[in-house]
This record gives C-alpha cells, structure tokens and sequence, in this order.
C-alpha cells in the first residue's frame, strides 16, 4: 500500500541540554507506515541542531520569535508555504503556541492544518491559574500564586500560609525549589529577567515525580498515553532518563482530564506521587513534550497519530504500551561546515 504524502512543518529543534521535542517529534513520524513526509523546519536560532542533523529536516527556514507580533510570523509563514506547500504545521513551543492558535484559522485558509488546543483550554491550564483548574476539574493541585515582586512571595510566607521550601517558577520555563527566602530572591530574578513576569510560587509537594505524555481528539477521547518516571534529572529539571510505567491510576488520572477538558493535541502532565499514594498535579504542558519518542518505542507513535488528526483522519485508541522501556538521553558532537551555518544565517534558509 502506497503512503500518503505529507509536508510538516515543524518547530523546536533546539536539541541541546533543555532540548525541544522537535526531533523526537520528527523520528516519531519519519517511522510511520502510513505517512511519506517531507519534514519542513522552523528555526528560530542559527545554531539549532535540528537543521543540520542529517536525515531528520529536509528544508530549515528561520522564522521571526513570536515575541515580535503575530503578523511577521505570519508572513513568513505564507513566503514558505508558497514554497514548501505545507499540510500540517506542530509548533513545539509552549511560548509559540498561543501565538499559533490565534493564527490557526488563517493558517486553515491557505490550507495548513495544525491540531491545537482552544485558547480557552490553553489559557486555564496556566500554572498561575492552576489552584482554579484544580478546582474545576476536581483534581489536585498544589496551591499557587502569581507574583510579580520578591515582596509578595515574603508576603505569601508571612500571611497566606506558605512554608518553605517553596517552588518558583517561570511562566513558560523553568523551576526551582527554593529553600530559604535568600534562594527565592536569587530564583525570582533570574526567572523574571529570562521570561518576564509573573513569576509563579507553588506549594512543595513531597513525593516521587512522574510524568504522562498523552494526546486527546478534543471530544474527550483519549488517543494515547504512556507514564513515565524520570530516572535522571539534569540541574535544569529535565529528563536524561526515564522509564514506561505500569500504572493504571496515572492513566485513569490523564483520561479524566482530557475527558472533563475536551483537549485537543498533544499534552504533558506533571505528576507528583505522595507518600500516601495520591497524585497531584503540578504542571500542564500543552504540546507533546522532548521525551515523546519512549512513547513511540513503546508502542504508541502520537506524532504521527498527531498528523493524521490534523488532517482530519480517524485515528483508533491506544489500549497499550510496552513497559519497562528506558530511555537514555545523550549529548554528540555534531561537525558542520561553516558554508551550512553562512547560509542559514545570511539567508535564513537551509
């Protein structure tokens, strides 16, 4: 049986020590049986891996940071459309998404079909909005604030009933687990000066952290999920590491919030599992998230079941994965030449 042609455009390729889930995302559907894909990178930086990693893109375009208005990105993204004809577009970034779903109808009118989540449902699962989410959904959750001063985190200690060791996080990026009020000065500027404000404090929780990569249809449904715990961690919190679990309470936990929220794409769920076996929610991560290809070895490929929703295909549920399977995460030394890095910097393609 012959496979379907499909352009993606893809972001995230940044896969260094805080890697983005562009690769992974890529090998998940380069293996695909169904799909014949022509992978069409977004870069936002010249020295992104992802461009001159042989086998994985087959044509790099810098794009504009969303930072700088919806309207460049845009615009760049019909100059490679015309060039590139694209069929599904999956931005990885949380901090790129919002932007995307906005642009989502226009980018439908020139014919790229992406499967993103309602700004409604991006928006409530925001860290700062969590204790609400919580509520809504009936999940727990840590308690959280939004602050946008080192004053109102000694305020929150002195009168809210907050305790030390507490969690400082970045809106988008970024956490850190502050000990003292010495080490949520030194956290709340470096996270405010690198993503702006707020920055958000969140109740420690004690207990073993673990993880669930899912995708929903948006009716509810959910098509896949693989629990995972993170066998090593790097200074920055990510995962070097990580092995499938056997856990069908962390599986029960996922489908009860795709159903209660209709999620649409792709989702990560941050996970702490206390002492006394209850699971909290610490933090929503609305794409799939850098460690998707263990799902993908596992048994269940979400990226290309991400493709294929996108352009509106039925795709069947996932019952099961294997466990037990480990993922390793490595650093390599790629060598390029000079002329690729000119050309992607002078003319912003490759």
């Amino acid at each position: 049986m012959s496979k379907q042609k499909v352009t993606v455009a893809i972001s995230g390729l940044n896969n260094v020590d805080s890697p983005g889930p562009g690769i992974p995302v890529i090998r998940g559907i380069r293996e695909s049986a169904d799909i014949e894909s022509r992978i069409v990178g977004l870069a936002y930086e010249n020295l992104e891996p992802g461009p001159y990693m042989a086998g994985y893109v087959d044509k790099t375009y810098k794009v504009p940071y969303p930072s700088e208005g919806v309207e460049p990105l845009m615009e760049r993204i019909r100059y490679i459309h015309e060039r590139e004809q694209i069929d599904v577009l999956i931005p990885n970034f949380d901090s790129e998404i919002f932007v995307f779903i906005k642009l989502a109808d226009k980018l439908r009118e020139i014919g790229i079909h992406t499967f993103l989540p309602a700004m409604r449902q991006f928006e409530e699962r925001h860290k700062s909005n969590l204790p609400q989410y919580g509520r809504k959904y009936d999940i727990r959750v840590p308690d959280s604030r939004p602050v946008t001063s080192f004053e109102e985190i000694e305020d929150l200690v002195r009168r809210d009933g907050f305790s030390w060791p507490l969690m400082i996080k970045g809106k988008f990026y970024d956490a850190f687990l502050a000990r003292s009020a010495e080490q949520a000065r030194i956290y709340f500027n470096t996270i405010s000066a690198k993503w702006g404000l707020p920055v958000i404090v969140q109740e420690f929780v004690t207990g073993t952290e673990v993880n669930v990569v899912a995708l929903g249809d948006g009716n509810g449904r959910t098509i896949g999920a693989v629990a995972m715990r993170k066998q090593y961690i790097t200074d920055k919190g990510k995962a070097w590491g990580g092995i499938t679990l056997d856990d069908p309470s962390m599986l029960d936990f996922t489908r009860h919030v795709m159903s209660a929220t209709n999620w649409r794409g792709g989702m990560e769920l941050e996970l702490i599992r206390t002492p006394k076996n209850e699971l909290y929610l610490i933090e929503i991560n609305p794409r799939l998230p850098a460690w998707v290809y263990l799902a993908v070895a596992a048994g269940q490929n979400l990226p290309e079941a991400l493709v294929k929703l996108a352009l509106g295909q039925e795709v069947p549920e996932w019952t099961r994965y294997d466990v037990g399977k480990i993922f390793i995460r490595y650093s390599y030394d790629m060598i390029c030449d000079l002329d690729a890095f000119r050309k992607l910097s002078t003319t912003g393609e490759l």
